[in-house]
């Protein structure tokens, strides 16, 4: 395959609505920035762009939350987000805003070039209106019931339970969040993208051309939606916070934030440009130019159907792949910020980053765990103690402690300075090192230009062990005894430091993707310049000349403690416990809104029977389930229920009450619950079971 010209790099533009979490980081920026620093090791011509998303319903929303303006929110978290960034090791080219009047422009142009060629269409529709707060309602200002899971925490745009992707018809019972009350219909007119009139081409482009070099779960995620039937999208919106349509007559329509965002792309390359004295057009128009997508998976279909759409019909380039990975969890429990079940990059930060705490090295900690981690293929768990294990054993025992053994070892008996080679002495120990010294760039590299970061690293520790493995054999400081006896014995602790040296030189080199801040330590302890970190210099065996004295030894990286992490779990818990406190204690109507009317037909589908709980247990690591066992006469049900806050295990048992018995299994926390139980909530927030008001038999059905 022939080598790009030139690289351009995205990584997904996070909304200016909040902090970001870690979650965010392992999906979108690490990788990223990996491959991009290893693309620049290697010389060749790249841009990292990103920048914050600062239009979109996530804004207003934020800024009422926060008795605010749109402008302060933006204004307030673009700053915080791009410092988190910086101090996180992300090294992006530029980081712009959507806000900027050259996005606008940028965004505006695009509009007016598919209208004006008719690759627009225009359509009077039917959608949400609050009639109490007199606004049409855009899909994250609708909530309801999830179609797929059955959570409440559902949005018009996707359910923050389980991921789905969801568009506001598909809600049960949805409600605006403005008002509280039931949305109806009212006809308005917008342009749409007609998505099904290129299908042909996604088919090709994607599941031929792709089909083998894209990660399985992009590819999949598309042949669901090409196969599914490609329908028109809206562009517009109707909004008052946004890029305005520039067409006559268009007053109270922006741009839709799914359309404007990733041109984002295009208008900080253009800032780049201007800042750096540079051209943009090629980044984006010619084809010897490679893009590269960087994203979760909640965004596949935009940046892998929708977007590519309109970069064909707009005659820019098409990204040659889009690595996306999964949902990173957090102990046990899907991220959600509405919830306060985080890590905030910031908190990260402020407990392990400050300088009292850890400084830079702790950077590269978490950069070191969730790249271990992170979900390429499926979604992954951050554990506390998992991220102590990935520091305590990888980090400082295996990587660490070479380099710390190499540096000491070289100071004591080979007087502080690297030492000559003889290859005369050489022997087959240390012949395989050399080989594995020189195999490991080109193993690292394919694995880099895979977009496979977590074997990729895996190799670089890999290494780093074989060298702990080859010192142990030589055992240095166990000839070193017999120097008084045999003063040639020196020339084999030469050859051992020497090679090790040379190891931990290519180190460097190949960790510098991954860990930035630990190569230039490294750098420092070796009294060389930044040069030696290209790309070109790995798998080298003579990178530190023989008599060039070096500094002493600094260790790398610090123990994670175990009060450290008992903290941040209890932290964790706090957070969440605080949360549901808040939600309880928050004022209620007396008696909450109506949901919409169905019919008897629909009624008659649910089939309610009493049962009695057998037994209930904590779920382990989700405060909030209870794993019952429910006998309904005919057989006994295992049901979870999020009842934990509210109920004792040991006092329930006994207890009779109302299950949903046909309701569809589902899996929480990895247990298959066959069914539902019925609560009231009282306006303080207290549940209660709706049960028979005296002892009936189990199974009866409630009619």
């Amino acid at each position: 395959m022939t080598q790009p010209k030139r690289y351009l790099i995205t990584s997904a533009l996070p909304y200016a609505n909040g902090l970001k979490h870690v979650g965010h980081l392992a999906g979108a920026y690490i990788p990223a920035d990996i491959y991009t620093r290893y693309l620049r090791a290697q010389k060749r011509d790249v841009v990292f762009v990103c920048g914050s998303d600062e239009h979109g319903t996530a804004i207003p929303i934020q800024a009422a939350k926060e008795g605010t303006t749109p402008r302060a929110i933006i204004d307030k978290y673009h700053e915080a987000m791009k410092q988190d960034f910086e101090d996180l090791g992300m090294s992006f080219d530029i980081y712009h805003r959507t806000s900027e009047p050259i996005h606008h422009e940028t965004a505006q142009e695009f509009f007016t070039y598919l209208n004006d060629r008719g690759e627009l269409e225009v359509k009077e529709t039917e959608q949400f209106y609050d009639e109490e707060a007199k606004s049409f309602l855009a899909d994250r200002y609708i909530k309801g019931i999830c179609p797929n899971c059955g959570s409440d925490r559902a949005f018009g745009d996707q359910c923050e339970n389980c991921g789905r992707t969801l568009s506001p018809d598909e809600l049960i019972n949805p409600v605006s969040t403005l008002s509280g009350s039931a949305p109806v219909k009212k006809k308005t007119s917008h342009w749409y993208l007609p998505l099904g009139k290129h299908e042909a081409f996604l088919r090709e482009w994607i599941l031929k051309e792709h089909k083998d070099d894209w990660r399985a779960n992009v590819v999949g995620q598309c042949k669901s939606w090409i196969e599914g039937g490609l329908q028109s999208r809206a562009v517009t919106r109707d909004l008052d916070w946004g890029i305005k349509v520039p067409v006559a007559g268009a007053d109270g329509k922006m741009l839709y934030v799914w359309f404007d965002a990733p041109i984002g792309y295009i208008s900080a390359t253009k800032q780049w440009a201007i800042d750096n004295d540079n051209d943009w057009k090629p980044y984006w128009y010619d084809a010897d130019t490679k893009l590269v997508h960087f994203i979760g998976k909640d965004n596949i279909v935009f940046h892998a159907i929708i977007f590519p759409i309109m970069l064909k019909l707009h005659g820019n380039i098409l990204p040659g792949n889009v690595p996306s990975n999964e949902f990173l969890n957090l102990e046990g429990d899907k991220m959600s910020t509405s919830r306060n079940w985080k890590l905030d990059m910031r908190d990260y930060i402020n407990d392990f980053v400050k300088k009292e705490n850890g400084g830079e090295q702790c950077v590269d900690m978490l950069r070191y765990y969730l790249t271990q981690i992170a979900p390429e293929t499926k979604d992954s768990e951050f554990m506390w103690k998992g991220f102590q294990d990935a520091v305590n054993s990888e980090l400082v025992s295996i990587f660490g402690n070479f380099i710390n053994r190499t540096w000491v070892l070289m100071h004591k008996l080979c007087g502080g300075k690297v030492p000559k080679l003889h290859e005369e002495l050489l022997d087959d120990t240390d012949r395989e090192l050399m080989k594995e010294i020189g195999n490991a760039k080109a193993k690292i590299e394919n694995l880099l230009e895979e977009f496979k970061f977590r074997e990729a690293l895996f190799e670089v520790i890999d290494l780093s062990r074989k060298g702990n493995q080859y010192m142990q054999k030589k055992e240095p400081w166990i000839v070193a005894k017999q120097l008084a006896e045999n003063p040639e014995a020196q020339k084999g602790i030469d050859n051992t430091m020497h090679l090790c040296l040379q190891l931990s030189a290519n180190l460097a080199i190949l960790m510098n993707p991954f860990l930035p801040f630990t190569a230039k330590k490294m750098l420092h302890m070796m009294k060389v310049v930044e040069k030696m970190l290209d790309w070109e210099n790995a798998g080298k065996v003579k990178l530190l000349s023989v008599g060039y004295a070096l500094r002493a030894p600094e260790l790398l990286f610090r123990k994670i403690e175990d009060d450290e992490i008992k903290f941040q779990i209890e932290k964790l818990k706090a957070g969440l416990v605080k949360k549901e406190e808040q939600k309880m204690e928050a004022p209620k109507s007396e008696i909450a809104t109506l949901k919409s009317e169905i019919v008897f037909d629909d009624f008659a589908k649910i089939d309610l029977r009493v049962g009695t709980i057998v037994t209930a247990e904590k779920v382990e690591k989700a405060d909030k389930l209870l794993k019952l066992s429910v006998d309904l006469g005919f057989e006994t049900r295992t049901i979870v229920s999020g009842i934990a806050l509210h109920f004792k295990p040991e006092d329930i048992i006994g207890k009779q009450v109302v299950v949903v018995a046909n309701l569809a299994p589902r899996k929480m926390r990895g247990i298959e619950s066959n069914g539902m139980i019925l609560m009231a909530e009282d306006k303080d927030g207290k549940l209660h079971f709706v049960n028979p008001d005296s002892n009936i038999n189990s199974g009866a059905p409630v009619n």
